[in-house]
This record gives C-alpha cells, sequence and structure tokens, in this order.
C-alpha cells in the first residue's frame, strides 16, 4: 500500500548526485591546477583521508569548518605533496562545485514526485559547493529547501541537523516527513533515531543490518515510484 509524505528529504552526494564520478574528476583536475601531477594512487589515498574525517564530523569530533582544509593537510603530507594544502583545498571546492552530474534516473524521479510532495536536500557537505552545484542542476527547480551540514554546523546522523531541518522546512509532523539516502551511518541512523520514516537507497544490494529500523528499501530510485502515494 502506497503512502504519502507531504515532505520528502533527500540526500544529495551518492542518492541524487553521482558524487564519485564528480569527486574524481574534481580532484584531478584541482591537482592540475596548483601544479602536482595525477596518479590513481592520489585518488584512494584522498577516499581513504576524506572518509575518515567524514565519519569523525558524525561522531562529533571535528567540526564542518575544519574538514575542508584538514583532509589536503593529510593528504599532502601522506603523498609528499609540494603544494599549498590551503591552494588545493580551494582549486577542488572550486572544481567539486562545477560538477553536478546526477544518478541515473534522478532528474525523472525528483521531477514526478515534485507533482505532489515537497522536496528538500538535506546534505553533510560545504555550503559552496551544494547551492552552486544545484543552482545548475536541472534538478533545482524542484528544490523547497536546503540543509547543509556546514551552514548548520552539524552533521547527520546528529539530532542537531534533524532539527534544523524541521526549522528550516516549517517544523512539519515527523509523520509528514521521509528520509532517503544512501548512508547507513547518516541518513537512516540519523532519520530513524530522530523518529522518522527512511529510505535506503541500496543500488549495490548492500546487507541490511538487523539493528537498523528502515522503512523502505529499494536498489533503483525510479523505485520510490512505486511507494510513494
Amino acid at each position: 500500500m502506497k503512502r504519502h509524505y507531504p515532505w520528502l528529504w533527500f540526500d544529495a552526494d551518492g542518492t541524487l548526485f553521482d558524487f564519485e564520478s564528480a569527486e574524481a574528476a574534481a580532484l584531478e583536475r584541482a591537482l592540475g591546477a596548483v601544479g602536482a601531477g595525477f596518479e590513481a594512487a592520489h585518488l584512494t589515498a584522498y577516499r581513504r583521508i576524506n572518509g575518515e574525517l567524514w565519519q569523525a564530523l558524525e561522531r562529533h569530533e571535528i567540526t564542518p569548518a575544519i574538514l575542508p582544509l584538514r583532509r589536503f593537510e593529510h593528504l599532502a603530507e601522506a603523498l609528499g605533496l609540494g603544494c599549498a594544502p590551503a591552494e588545493l583545498s580551494a582549486a577542488y571546492i572550486d572544481q567539486l562545485a562545477q560538477r553536478g552530474e546526477l544518478i541515473d534516473g534522478a532528474l525523472d524521479v525528483v521531477q514526478s514526485l515534485a507533482a505532489g510532495h515537497r522536496l528538500a536536500l538535506v546534505t553533510n557537505g560545504l555550503r559552496a559547493v551544494q547551492y552552486r552545484r544545484l543552482a545548475s542542476s536541472p534538478i533545482q527547480p524542484y528544490i523547497s529547501a536546503v540543509i547543509v551540514s556546514e551552514e548548520v554546523g552539524a552533521a547527520k546522523p546528529n539530532a542537531e541537523f534533524f532539527a534544523a531541518a524541521f526549522a528550516r522546512t516549517g517544523d512539519p509532523p515527523r509523520r509528514d516527513v521521509l528520509v532517503i539516502g544512501d548512508s547507513l551511518s547518516s541518513d537512516i541512523r540519523g532519520g530513524a533515531a530522530y523518529g522518522l520514516d527512511t529510505c535506503w537507497y541500496n543500488p549495490f544490494g548492500q546487507p541490511r543490518p538487523e539493528d537498523l529500523a528502515i522503512t523502505y528499501e529499494i536498489p533503483r530510485l525510479a523505485d520510490l515510484l512505486d511507494r510513494l502515494g
């Protein structure tokens, strides 16, 4: 039986935006912009360092303001890069903000759902990236609200992030909100802990954890259309 949620809160990276593709291209171009060569090992090291720092952010061990530069400080040290981390960080953010590749089918799904729901982006990201990227994306006209962790000062899965999201969407009843995302740790666990229904976008068929309440699970974004009224 289909269920209607007046508000659909979408994660951005890995749910609507093809972040892996954008990340790889942005890092390669940023390294080129500061005069450093690019190798596949650079991307592997960056993803490891960046992933560790985002996990630390979710645990409240660092703040959103610290992360953008620190990851390139760690990368420059790990790879022996002869460029200034601040310069590389600025180049990377600029390149990433220009890349808005969407997950396959995302535009069609967003267009269809916007006819009967209000859509928000709820993202652990950087303001300079998310707003610029959205501004040039075909999904922009269908998004009613944007909540970015850097602006909020807290990241998913923390309750402070979700409280800010409710404030920015007019404090709807919790039963009226569905959180949709690919991350079990931030989107699904955070949403469930806040008392919200969740939809796990699981395109790679990861095993479903037994200790986590998940309202829906979908392998394709288009499957949302069959679940929502």
